[in-house]
């Protein structure tokens, strides 16, 4: 995961649930499939009811056009951040659509889960809302060393909670690539 990641964040509301993520009715795409899985991307977060995409804006498009990729890399959200079903799809559309992590008030927990155990995406818990520090667009650098997020537009930095366990997982790649690493399952001979 390096040090550190920069970009543009894309601020969010409470609640955002996994099928405003990704829509079921997009979930009959592969997911091993290179070119097809790109449509999850495609369709992140195109369900984000008006009120709640871009905050606090409001209606700012997460994907523009066809692409499939977004030019937004950090999502800041609210409180009970993939709430809803237990689709793995979710964690999985954003870090197709180019999303590299996330920092939300409070997490479902299965979304947090998949997130970490699929390797898809950081998911780390602010201290405070930053819904209302940050505004769509901004630039912002999160250094996983020291569990801080900057707004590099306003120059404020903010302290996260320590992922503590969770970062040896999302470091190896996802759950069962840490089990792999870490020997407590055996590499496959028929891999």
């Amino acid at each position: 995961m390096g040090n550190k990641i920069t970009g543009k964040v894309y601020v969010l509301g409470n609640n955002i649930d996994t099928d405003q993520i990704i829509p079921a009715e997009h979930l009959v795409y592969s997911l091993t499939d290179e070119e097809e899985s790109k449509k999850y991307g495609h369709f992140a977060l195109s369900s984000v009811p008006i009120d709640q995409a871009g905050l606090p804006n409001g209606g700012i498009t997460f994907i523009n056009g066809d692409n499939w990729q977004s030019e937004f890399s950090l999502i800041i959200g609210g409180s009970n951040f993939g709430c809803g079903s237990s689709r793995e799809h979710a964690p999985f559309a954003l870090q197709k659509a180019g999303v590299k992590a996330i920092v939300a008030e409070s997490y479902a927990r299965i979304f947090y889960r998949n997130s970490v155990d699929g390797g898809f995406l950081v998911p780390y818990e602010s201290n405070e809302k930053l819904s209302d520090k940050f505004k769509t667009g901004d630039e912002y650098e999160l250094d996983f060393e020291n569990d801080t997020l900057k707004n590099l537009s306003t120059n404020n930095e903010y302290k996260l909670k320590n992922l503590g366990s969770v970062s040896e997982i999302v470091n190896a790649g996802g759950l069962f690539e840490y089990a792999r690493k870490s020997g407590m399952i055996e590499t496959s001979s028929f891999a």
